[in-house]
């Protein structure tokens, strides 16, 4: 009775503390409220009052249209544009819900002309885009002369707005420079044509690209994106991920159990249920091949050298995941700061394969929350493999792009929290469940 008198009273604390706001049926705030009954997710106030701003969001574009002036309008001027809804910059902490709203929103959101990806992916496309583009402009001009519309983002911002609407990004993070140094234009275009941005990050939009190189060329974009979307912070001062995790271990240290044994077990019972012999499999992927020593059907059997020491990135990773339903990830070493390549390597790996849904099973040589060491015990920023880097790009000692994330690994060090939080999470049952259903 004391217990039972002790939930009711906490429930009841609980739930007052949060404003009570009516739904319209089929919203944002139904689909939460129905994830709370069905005990997949607990109350969180400040998921609430995230989940309203996207309610009305999502009411206001259920009767939005892209304006395109029309041929009288370019030549009078006569109609001036009606500027679009703010969208979102939702950021906070790993595991606090952000990816969960943004697919609440999406789901819910009326509009027919949408597209959720990850910020990965996305940039992927982009320069592939930009590729095509500067090949068909090639092919069409006139031989040993550069065409007067060579520059692509224009043509490819113009390109995504005609197909999306609403472009809802999961995991905004700038590490590269190369997608650091078009994103002001190219996102200036996309606003200008129309399209609004919901996206989610683990940075404040003014520590995006924090320390990275060049970052005084990036820092106008931080203007556009605040211009056209609200930056929300979500602080539920928790990781759901690590509360609701399960019992179930796919992820094994190799020094507290038979690691191999553990692994190899799997692969059998997993490999019994494909129509394919073990072999190895390449993959092309743009004109590269990829192999692996052991696959069978839909499943990898891999090791961390085979998926990081080698130079692949988010294209490789891609790829794997919608050639592979299930990736075994042997021998994951613990990193530090001097491994920060492959670090990066296995931050993006991870990231590609949860939104993918792809099911893993690991070994590592240490726990999760041990898996990343940040300190080290010897200077890295001028080793023999940044001496050679800061050399190419002329970078000198003392210089503000010597700071750079990219020599210092700070950008990992951030990143992995995250990966660790969905490492966590990719263990459950439910995860398991996403792939065959999604």
């Amino acid at each position: 009775i004391n217990k039972m008198i002790f939930r009711l009273s906490n429930f009841k604390n609980q739930f007052c503390a949060i404003r009570y706001v009516s739904y319209k049926s089929g919203g944002v705030l139904e689909a939460y409220w129905n994830k709370v009954r069905e005990k997949e997710i607990t109350i969180d106030k400040t998921q609430l009052k995230v989940g309203e701003i996207l309610e009305e969001l999502s009411e206001t574009l259920s009767t939005y249209e892209v304006s395109k002036p029309n041929f009288l309008s370019k030549i009078f001027k006569t109609e001036a544009k009606k500027k679009p809804p703010k969208g979102i910059y939702l950021y906070g902490s790993v595991g606090c819900g952000k990816t969960m709203l943004m697919d609440l929103f999406y789901e819910k959101c009326p509009l027919e002309k949408k597209k959720r990806t990850h910020f990965n992916s996305f940039m992927l496309d982009v320069h592939n885009r930009i590729h095509e583009y500067k090949k068909q402009t090639l092919k069409q001009g006139v031989p040993g002369k550069k065409s007067l519309n060579y520059d692509p983002i224009g043509p490819v911002a113009k390109s995504i707005s005609d197909d999306v609407w609403l472009l809802c990004l999961d995991e905004f993070q700038v590490t590269d420079i190369g997608d650091a140094m078009i994103l002001k234009r190219l996102f200036t275009a996309i606003f200008n044509n129309g399209t609004i941005l919901f996206a989610t990050s683990n940075r404040a939009p003014d520590d995006l690209y924090k320390n990275g190189l060049q970052r005084s060329n990036f820092v106008p974009f931080i203007g556009v994106l605040k211009n056209y979307c609200q930056p929300m912070w979500l602080d539920s001062g928790m990781d759901y991920r690590q509360r609701f995790a399960g019992s179930n271990v796919n992820f094994f240290v190799i020094s507290e159990c038979d690691a191999k044994a553990e692994l190899d077990n799997a692969f059998k019972i997993l490999a019994s249920h494909e129509t394919d012999t073990v072999r190895p499999k390449t993959l092309t992927i743009k004109n590269r091949n990829v192999r692996f020593t052991k696959t069978c059907g839909r499943i990898l059997d891999s090791s961390f050298e085979e998926l990081c020491d080698r130079p692949l990135g988010a294209i490789d990773y891609l790829y794997i995941s919608q050639v592979f339903d299930v990736v075994i990830i042997r021998n994951i070493p613990q990193m530090t700061r001097k491994q920060k390549s492959q670090a990066r390597r296995f931050i993006t790996m991870i990231d590609t394969f949860y939104d993918n849904k792809v099911r893993i099973l690991c070994s590592a040589q240490a726990p999760l929350k041990k898996l990343f060491l940040s300190a080290v015990t010897t200077p890295i920023l001028f080793e023999d493999e940044n001496r050679a880097l800061m050399d190419d790009l002329n970078i000198t000692k003392g210089s503000e792009n010597a700071d750079a994330s990219l020599f210092s690994g700070e950008e990992e060090v951030f990143a992995f929290d995250r990966t660790a939080s969905r490492l966590t999470e990719m263990q459950t049952e439910e995860y398991w469940k996403l792939r065959s259903s999604s």
